[in-house]
């Protein structure tokens, strides 16, 4: 680590100095994202001393069971990102429809506010997932779907653990910020991180693991096996939150997969406020992002709240979990 650490602020100062280096405008946003997250980080901190554990007594436009800490989320980022007059339209896994707001505002900020909030009344690991992407003018709702269809401008998550870290991309190098509780500002930690090509860890749900299909049963299977020469097993982390065991696999190496089942044939996780800006950084860093037949990032969302498979991680690990899906399929069709 640097003997004195870049903040937040100051960085975005540097990058926009920079020969076609980042906007001033999109500095103004990932600004007021990182204020917002550490309003968050303070919330969540101090949760169950204000009151704010616990359901809310609504449901999000997903069905998921609100919790107080979503509706707080929700509401602090999208007041930080509308005071800066930059965005046309806020996406949240929390609304049912696109909240329209500034009609010829360059960006379009998706976002879903509080990931992992089942862990919120235990202690567990929370995180914000976000892309912002460029905005049609002027911007409708349906303009504004057909714009998320491309590669956001810059993604990243906040994890609130037993740090707070906050990771951005803007297609090139994937950065981390940890926040100086005693300072107040996210300092630079994490420079041009770099996802490991292997690892020896996978994140799943491994309770559904009857439920999925053959090939991902005989990849699991694999992966658990010994074989020292290869690394296996593979030791299982998951903690219920998407932000922490990719962010796991972003640093250290390893696959998260959250597949279908015939319940949920296209998973769970939603392609616009998840699976895509986490598919930005991971690929950004030189990992890979797949939905088990092709790249998520080429995924085009045909509504909102569209769900869709993931497998996303080490480049290593993904492009092994396809050969078993793949095998698969041309068993499927001897």
């Amino acid at each position: 680590m640097n003997r004195h650490p870049i903040p937040f602020s100051r960085h975005f100062v540097e990058r926009v100095r920079r020969p076609r280096g980042m906007t001033r405008d999109l500095a103004a946003v990932l600004n007021q994202l990182g204020f917002a997250a550490k309003f968050l980080a303070r919330e969540v901190g101090n949760a169950a001393l204000k009151g704010h554990l616990g359901f809310a007594g609504e449901v999000n436009a997903t069905g998921d069971a609100q919790k107080k800490l979503d509706v707080i989320g929700n509401e602090a980022l999208l007041d930080a990102v509308a005071d800066t007059g930059l965005v046309s339209a806020y996406l949240s896994e929390e609304f049912d429809e696109i909240r329209m707001l500034e009609e010829n505002a360059p960006y379009i900020f998706v976002t879903d506010p509080l990931d992992g909030s089942s862990n919120t009344d235990i202690n567990g690991a929370v995180g914000t997932i976000f892309g912002i992407y460029s905005s049609p003018h002027p911007a409708t709702p349906e303009k504004v779907l057909e714009a998320i269809a491309l590669p956001p401008v810059a993604a990243g998550y906040v994890f609130y653990g037993t740090s707070t870290i906050l990771i951005y991309t803007t297609g090139q190098e994937v950065m981390g910020f940890t926040l100086d509780r005693d300072f107040g500002e996210f300092l630079l930690s994490h420079e041009n991180i770099r996802c490991p090509e292997r690892g020896i860890f996978f994140s799943a749900n491994a309770a559904r693991l009857r439920e999925w299909s053959p090939g991902l049963q005989a990849y699991i299977q694999y992966v658990t096996q010994r074989d020292k020469p290869t690394g296996r097993p593979y030791s299982l982390r998951y903690s219920g939150a998407l932000v922490a065991d990719l962010h796991r696999c972003l640093v250290e190496g390893g696959l998260y997969l959250y597949p279908g089942d015939a319940q949920n044939p296209d998973g769970k996780l939603r392609l616009v406020y998840e699976c895509a800006p986490l598919a930005f950084v991971v690929e950004s860093a030189g990992g890979r992002a797949s939905c088990g037949n092709g790249r998520t990032l080429e995924l085009k969302a045909r509504k909102l709240h569209q769900r869709c498979p993931v497998y996303i991680g080490s480049a290593g690990e993904v492009t092994l979990l396809e050969k078993f899906l793949q095998e698969e399929k041309q068993g499927a069709r001897s």
